[in-house]
């Protein structure tokens, strides 16, 4: 399967679902590059889209063809939100966060509308886990947060877990936020809510990549065209 193609063709599908005048939502990481770049030919003819931008490259590219910008207050109403994934099961629970961005892109999708997931077809799994959990952990303490990230998921029934900080050419990786990321091999989640939940609550733990009752619409590509899954 070409995924590039798929990720395109995916992108180009979520740009139907935009009107002019609409305050979008915009995903990190090259699925939802595509789908910024679909974008260019309606604000080049004056569709007046505004963006919250989930991180500093996509605020990059989104201004580099005529985007506006805005960093939204209480009053703001995101209409749209798109953005990829990393993995998406069949109820539509995502793990996102390759890219570092989950806080934000998280803030983003609960915050939006409509939260539209494009992804090429090989992000379709059975059930979240093979993929690396990101989560998000506040510099402070990190050690004595890992430790208990730990056993916090030894508790769960994650015996066999893998846990990294993400380390990113040579050096820790930080978020946008200047956070830090733990990624946890897991193999296999089978009750995501629950395990946000866990996580959530340890102190040091700023978010995590599982994203649960969030996503409205998932728009998956390959080559030969998209599929439409709906919450």
């Amino acid at each position: 399967m070409d995924k590039e193609a798929g990720k395109k063709r995916a992108g180009q599908e979520a740009a139907k679902f935009v009107e002019r005048g609409m305050t979008l939502g915009l995903g990190t990481g090259s699925t939802a590059k595509h789908f910024v770049d679909a974008l260019a030919p309606k604000a080049a003819d004056g569709w007046q889209l505004k963006g919250v931008p989930t991180s500093e490259a996509t605020r990059r590219h989104a201004e580099s063809i005529g985007i506006e910008i805005i960093e939204p207050d209480e009053t703001t109403i995101i209409d749209l939100a798109v953005d990829g994934t990393d993995e998406a099961d069949p109820n539509l629970n995502l793990i996102k966060g390759g890219g570092g961005a989950l806080l934000r892109e998280k803030i983003v999708a609960n915050a939006a509308q409509k939260f539209i997931v494009i992804a090429d077809k090989s992000k379709r799994v059975a059930a979240l886990g093979a993929f690396p959990l990101p989560i998000e952990i506040e510099p402070f303490g990190w050690a004595t947060t890992i430790r208990n990230i730990r056993t916090g998921l030894k508790t769960a029934g994650f015996d066999n877990l893998k846990l990294e900080l993400r380390i990113h050419q040579g050096e820790v990786f930080k978020s946008d936020g200047n956070h830090l990321i733990a990624d946890c091999a897991l193999g296999r989640i089978d009750d995501p809510a629950t395990l946000d939940q866990l996580l959530g609550a340890i102190p040091g733990v700023i978010e995590t990549g599982l994203f649960c009752g969030l996503t409205d619409i998932i728009i998956y590509g390959d080559e030969d065209g998209v599929s439409i899954e709906k919450a």
